[in-house]
């Protein structure tokens, strides 16, 4: 960051879990910016990280003057980027969402910077983040496919409550302590209790039976692989976990690749932390890696029911990486790329 010498406006529209997070985010990579402005529905004060911040009632003319504006999707602001995002473009301003609203559209890039930064270029202004499921599970994959082609894979998912937001954070938290004092559990966030559960639904019903989070793993990790070819199947849970979300995955590779080599190749690629020793009981867990930059990856090790099967545990923090710095990241490589 230290070869960044110019400074840049930027805008955080929704200051809920993530929201608060791109702030922390921001200034822990010491992102070069002049102003950091919070848009959110409601106009009032907000002390982040010891730092008090003016929000700003959300309209048009609140984006006036950033470079950058990173839509955070939470606050009950899902589909704010679609009332604000391309009439804060019309104004100059690259947008940058964590939302689900373009991460389909053609016209708009889905990035994650240690895989696809290429695609950086064709953007016309709203720059679309991944769901952080697939961000999690594509930072061990993507390495792993350029060596050899991945034909399919399977996820099973684990993911925190915090991907829910606040609401869900809350309701984990009381109904585990209504559990230890012997009362009752009661909730709204989830159709059902939480607390010592697993949820095997998250999102909407889609096709086939399919949720909405398990259809965003297929269809994202074909745009940003740029490999419509690739078959997923995806089982999303909800688990009693506050931060990180855990991610199995059955690979199935075109051609053969040892556990050996994997380890190898995935230890040297960016923003990936290999933790895999059985024998000392080292391998990732959502603890460990809560307000961690990095996605862990361990228990690496052949997949014998297919051809040139490979089985892992991936773990990162769906806030961190899976949200708020991939979001950031997304902005430094367009300053790097000369794109901002």
């Amino acid at each position: 960051m230290s070869a960044m010498k110019k400074e840049y406006k930027v805008g955080i529209v929704g200051i809920g879990t993530v929201g608060t997070e791109l702030v922390k985010v921001l200034r822990h990579r010491k992102f070069p910016a002049s102003e950091i402005r919070i848009i959110a529905r409601t106009e009032r004060d907000e002390v982040i990280a010891g730092e008090t911040f003016h929000v700003h009632a959300a309209s048009v003319e609140a984006f006036e003057g950033l470079k950058f504006a990173l839509f955070a999707g939470t606050e009950g602001a899902k589909g704010a980027s679609q009332q604000y995002g391309w009439p804060a473009v019309e104004r100059g301003v690259v947008v940058i969402d964590n939302g689900d609203d373009y991460r389909m559209d053609p016209r708009v890039p889905l990035v994650i910077p240690e895989i696809n930064p290429e695609a950086l270029r064709k953007h016309q202004g709203v720059i679309s983040n991944p769901n952080c499921s697939t961000i999690i599970a594509l930072m061990a994959l993507a390495p792993l496919h350029k060596v050899a082609k991945i034909r399919r894979f399977i996820a099973s998912t684990y993911q925190s409550v915090s991907g829910t937001g606040r609401d869900a954070l809350v309701e984990l938290d009381q109904q585990a302590r209504a559990y230890a004092a012997g009362g009752e559990m009661t909730g709204k966030v989830y159709p059902h209790r939480i607390a010592f559960n697993i949820l095997p639904h998250i999102g909407g019903v889609k096709e086939n039976g399919h949720t909405s989070e398990e259809i965003k793993m297929r269809n994202e990790t074909r745009k940003i692989l740029d490999a419509p070819e690739i078959a997923v199947c995806a089982t999303c849970c909800r688990v009693p976990v506050f931060y990180s979300h855990s991610e199995v995955l059955n690979v199935e590779f075109e051609k053969p690749i040892s556990p050996e080599q994997a380890r190898e190749i995935l230890a040297g690629s960016p923003g990936v932390k290999v933790m895999d020793d059985l024998s000392k009981a080292v391998y990732p867990m959502p603890v460990d890696m809560q307000g961690a930059d990095d996605v862990a990856v361990g228990r690496i090790r052949k997949d014998e029911t297919v051809p040139n099967g490979l089985t892992m545990f991936t773990v990162g923090d769906n806030i961190r990486k899976g949200a708020a710095l991939n979001a950031v990241q997304i902005a430094e490589k367009m300053i790097e790329m000369g794109l901002a």
